[in-house]
């Protein structure tokens, strides 16, 4: 079965650390752009970090750049998102997700963009003020 497994995450103090990950599974992700997305509560979700699998380039938001780092473990078929002081609002569910169609420029800066091949679970992260 193809399919994004998500891992991570939890409830940490204003200032803290967590890591996301995101493991691909039955496929690999070459050729894949690969997004961590944000939804919190009654908010749009919101275009965190992308990869892009084929050059390694990677795009932030301005609101987690910084802070936030996006990696990938070829050996290990799964990407990262370390998540450094973290701010109550960055409390979110995170979902990662995977596509051969869009750069990640879109993928970060085009709303609605349309369904995108693959998609974690997601995992909830919530910081504590």
């Amino acid at each position: 079965e193809v399919r994004l497994v998500e891992s991570g995450g939890g409830l940490v103090q204003t200032g803290g650390s967590l890591r996301l990950s995101c493991a691909a599974s039955g496929f690999t992700f070459d050729h894949y752009a690969i997004a961590w997305f944000r939804q919190a509560p009654g908010k749009e979700r919101e275009g965190v970090s992308c990869m892009s699998s084929s050059d390694g380039l990677t795009y932030d938001a301005d609101s987690v750049k910084g802070r936030f780092t996006i990696s990938s473990d070829n050996a290990k078929n799964a990407v990262y998102l370390q998540m450094n002081n973290l701010k109550p609002e960055d409390t979110a569910t995170y979902y990662c997700a995977a596509d051969r169609h869009y750069l990640c420029w879109a993928l970060m800066t085009v709303p609605n963009l349309g369904p995108l091949e693959l998609w974690g679970q997601g995992r909830l992260v919530t910081v504590s003020a």
